[in-house]
């Protein structure tokens, strides 16, 4: 059949089609292309799914398609047609997963099964139905460099990576999430992209000297020639949104997207999901990650909101670094500012942002700006426990059970579960995972190999982590990283699994836990005892993040007399007395207890 093959490539003389191009692009018939008007280049050529192709530009070597839906023998090699359209897709009946009462769930696919596929993800889907998770967030599935990598230095940004099944496993994926009541939000890269396999810049104007990024060359959103790179990122994101059937996106790093217009790339975008979701009448939803604590993220859009982005919800580090300050006693590097005595209890019980225009130590300055809550409701903000950043980035991927124990873990759990946040899980973590999740690479160049070893040991150093480092490129380090779906039976992994099961239960069945208005809670924390008491709608959280024993007595207002604990951990005893309740915890427990307002409290 006969189809159209385009390319952008505004600053060559000539281009050519190579069809039919081996593994190796060295072979193949060049087909003349011809200009078509604003740096764009066509041609014809019989053409059906299944061919190969690449693009060479002023006689070169042949390039693969910047829009390759398909890079079947890797990032280097020519791109492969494919009919996505013609998939049976089953979830004519799906009503979507909105942000706003959300539970999500974030894995990475080559480790989160021994098989490393998409469809082997599949086969666990039932597992996180069961756990009580709403929505499954897939790290960067982009076609990257190798076999194994985490996916923030990807290449071929609308393929999906050839070792994980291809775009129609991922297109069987979202179908038996949605069949199982499941939304799907994909971890998306659009600061920066990877050093090796990256052809871009040999097309067009992607990168620009304007501004720089700890990855070098901005992407090009604001100098000559972004329009088109605008484009070529507002295209990627309506595949995902529109033709995959993706509900959300989780984009990454928004802080290093560098654009001086007057309308930002970010406001294009959340413009792009709202009108998806306006013809669909299916929710689709951007979730920021951004080191900048500005609530704007997620504020309205122009004209009739306040000047902010529309984004739909943000990722709230604070929340995780108040946490893991309190749970492990972890002070070094950035944790230092969550070690104050009062960071605990203002990001669970008031902020998401700790630094709300406060001063920063390790950013030498003030920083952020302060949350609403009457205006900004808790679930825009996503906070978490763990992540593949905060447990990858650790010398040697330290889970937090590692750390602080399945004790303290399980505290934590309440406490992030109960919050007035959207939660986040990291694979494993439901049950305490005995496997580390380390950094992995799988490079070819082996200067790029060795770099990223010496920058890892040097990072590490600098956070006072001695001892051996894993090697990246090892690929015993992605064997160890891989989840043992033995332990969720065994031990205290079941009962730690058992136990966020119930407070998700709970979550679910108590929605005041996250959508309690205008006030996002209350919360009281003695760092000396560790004991913290958290009010969240009509459950109250007593708990003790310490080693002593130690009573805490409530009024009527914060247990209702006589009632049965929701749930707990440890030995914890509660007895009505004539001033309340006293509850008595040993350390690393913690109680949920009904209030005065709980449905059939006394």
């Amino acid at each position: 059949m006969s189809r159209a093959f385009e390319v952008w490539a505004p600053a060559r003389e000539t281009v050519e089609l190579v069809l039919g191009a081996g593994s190796d692009a060295a072979t193949g018939e060049r087909v003349p292309m011809s200009p078509v008007g604003d740096g764009w280049w066509r041609a014809e050529a019989e053409a059906g799914p299944g061919s190969r192709y690449a693009f060479s530009l002023d006689g070169g070597p042949a390039r693969p398609d910047p829009r390759s839906r398909r890079q079947p023998d890797g990032v280097h090699a020519p791109s492969q047609l494919v009919d996505l359209e013609g998939f049976g897709w089953t979830d004519g009946a799906w009503v979507g997963a909105p942000l706003e009462g959300a539970v999500v769930y974030e894995l990475h696919v080559g480790t989160f099964t021994p098989e490393g596929s998409l469809d082997a993800v599949i086969d666990r889907l039932d597992h996180l139905v069961e756990l009580g998770v709403t929505m499954v967030e897939l790290m960067p599935l982009a076609a990257f460099p190798g076999r194994h990598g985490w996916g923030y230095d990807g290449v071929c940004l609308f393929a999906v990576h050839e070792p994980y099944g291809g775009p129609e496993a991922l297109q069987r994926l979202v179908d038996a999430c949605h069949a199982r009541g499941l939304g799907v939000c994909l971890d998306v890269v659009y600061n920066h992209l990877g050093p090796s396999g990256n052809y871009l810049q040999e097309f067009g104007p992607y990168f620009t000297g304007t501004h720089h990024t700890p990855w070098g060359e901005a992407v090009n959103l604001d100098a000559p020639g972004s329009d088109e790179v605008r484009r070529y990122l507002l295209d990627n994101a309506r595949m995902w949104l529109e033709e995959l059937h993706v509900d959300a996106l989780r984009l990454d790093a928004v802080h290093a997207l560098r654009d001086d217009r007057a309308v930002h790339l970010l406001e294009e975008l959340a413009a792009l999901a709202d009108d998806i979701t306006a013809r669909t009448g299916v929710p689709r939803s951007l979730v920021a990650e951004s080191d900048r604590n500005d609530p704007r993220t997620v504020s309205p859009r122009r004209p009739a909101g306040d000047g902010g982005l529309g984004l739909h919800g943000q990722w709230a580090d604070d929340v995780h670094h108040a946490l893991h300050v309190a749970l492990t006693g972890e002070t070094q590097g950035y944790y230092a500012d969550f070690a104050a005595e009062d960071a605990l209890a203002r990001t669970l019980g008031e902020t998401p942002f700790f630094h709300d225009g406060t001063y920063s130590s390790f950013r030498g300055r003030r920083h952020g700006r302060p949350v609403d809550p009457a205006v900004t409701p808790g679930w825009r903000f996503v906070a978490s426990l763990q992540t593949h950043d905060q447990v990858g980035n650790r010398a040697t991927g330290e889970r937090l059970g590692h750390l602080a124990g399945v004790d303290r873990a399980a505290v934590g759990a309440a406490l992030l579960l109960t919050s007035p946040w959207t939660p986040m899980l990291f694979m494993g973590e439901e049950w305490g995972a005995g496997t580390p999740w380390q950094y992995f690479t799988d490079h070819d160049e082996p200067e790029l190999a060795q770099a990223i070893r010496e920058g890892r040991a040097r990072e590490f150093a600098e956070h006072g982590w001695g001892g051996e480092v894993p090697d990246p490129q090892a690929a015993s380090t992605v064997q160890h990283s891989t989840l043992d779906w033995d332990e969720p039976a065994r031990g205290d992994h079941a009962r730690l699994l058992g136990w966020y099961r119930a407070l998700l239960r709970l979550r679910r069945e108590q929605p005041s836990l996250w959508s309690t208005p205008p006030a996002v809670g209350a919360a009281q924390h003695d760092p000396a005892s560790g004991v913290l008491v958290l009010q969240r709608g009509p459950v109250t959280v007593v708990a003790n993040i310490g080693p002593g024993r130690h009573v805490v007595a409530l009024d009527a207002e914060q247990c209702a007399p006589g009632a049965e604990p929701l749930a707990r951990w440890g030995e914890v005893t509660v007895e009505e007395v004539a001033a309340g309740t006293r509850v008595e915890l040993p350390g690393d427990a913690v109680v949920l207890l009904p209030g005065a307002t709980y449905p059939g409290a006394r």
